[in-house]
């Protein structure tokens, strides 16, 4: 399934990168806002963003001018979503706008082309006119998204199964990192983590008078690089899944949602995969002992260290 014509539709925040986005991954872009401000304005916002591309290295000069031509600010919905492939829709996060606005897109685009919304939290498959269902989907992007390179892609209920492998591949060929989910999780993974740890730096804040400096000085310390390096789920493995049990379950912190009873982590820990130590937790290890993986690690973690202090500079 050759997608090559794109419309974006909303050309705010998120629109004019989604644009760039798939100008960048050699489609020819049509962009779109009912706000003429806007629209003229995000001309400007993809020359300086492909600026800064160019500025660190990311792709050359002839390339940022092969994305230029690439997008073109089209002068109503309609002229957007005429012959495409893909039509984006990147509008403000409102059920009724979004209502309104796939009703347009199902009144002009072809039969045959892919819906794909970027809301980062609504369920919008009962938005979507009947006739579009089957290639209706989840295209969730994370702000830049000509830097950041995850992906969601969701399908909806109805759903034909060959889209979102269709948008898996785009995206792939794009250099992006597309993870695809069998069904909707509202907020994906990724903002779901936001949203917690949101909510639990304002509580520490309200509850023990830390400050803001004190937080983002534990986030870049502390956790950054071990993030970096393991993921969230493999670090757990490194620490050793009874004693994030026991944190959980009886530590010092204790969680404003009731996840004490860690039945995921009672499971692990009965089948004798209590993490590096044993071999395997969340992950399987191949059979190297715990003392190479907890080198590799160090070592990771060394060279990772090395270059944010190259880049943030010691205070940092």
């Amino acid at each position: 399934m050759a997608i090559q014509r794109v419309a974006v539709i909303g050309a705010g925040t998120m629109g004019h990168a989604l644009a760039l986005v798939h100008a960048l991954g050699g489609c020819s872009v049509k962009l779109y806002d009912s706000n003429p401000e806007v629209l003229m304005g995000a001309s400007g916002m993809i020359e300086a963003a492909c600026a800064t591309l160019r500025e660190a290295g990311t792709i050359t000069a002839p390339q940022e001018q092969a994305a230029l031509e690439q997008v073109a600010l089209a002068g109503s919905l309609a002229e957007a979503v005429e012959a495409v492939d893909l039509v984006v829709e990147a509008v403000v996060e409102k059920a009724d706008i979004k209502q309104i606005v796939f009703a347009e897109i199902d009144a002009h685009a072809p039969a045959d082309a892919i819906l794909a919304s970027n809301t980062s939290y609504l369920d919008v498959f009962p938005l979507i006119p009947e006739a579009r269902q089957s290639r209706a989907a989840i295209a969730h992007w994370y702000t830049p998204p000509y830097i950041v390179d995850l992906v969601d892609l969701a399908p909806g209920p109805r759903t034909a199964p060959q889209i979102i492998p269709a948008l898996k591949a785009l995206y792939e060929g794009f250099g992006k990192a597309p993870l695809v989910f069998k069904k909707l999780v509202p907020g994906y993974i990724a903002n779901r983590l936001q949203a917690a740890l949101n909510l639990e730096c304002l509580r520490m804040i309200e509850e023990f008078g830390v400050t803001a400096e004190d937080i983002d000085f534990s986030i870049r310390h502390g956790l950054v690089e071990r993030l970096a390096v393991l993921g969230h789920m493999r670090k757990m493995d490194y620490t050793g899944l009874e004693m994030v049990r026991n944190g959980i379950a009886g530590g010092t912190y204790q969680s404003p949602v009731n996840t004490g009873k860690a039945r995921v982590l009672d499971r692990l820990i009965e089948d004798g995969r209590s993490g590096v130590r044993s071999g395997a937790g969340f992950f399987d290890y191949g059979g190297a002992s715990a003392e190479e993986l907890f080198q590799s690690r160090d070592l990771q973690l060394l060279k990772l260290k090395t270059q944010l202090q190259n880049l943030m500079g010691e205070e940092q």
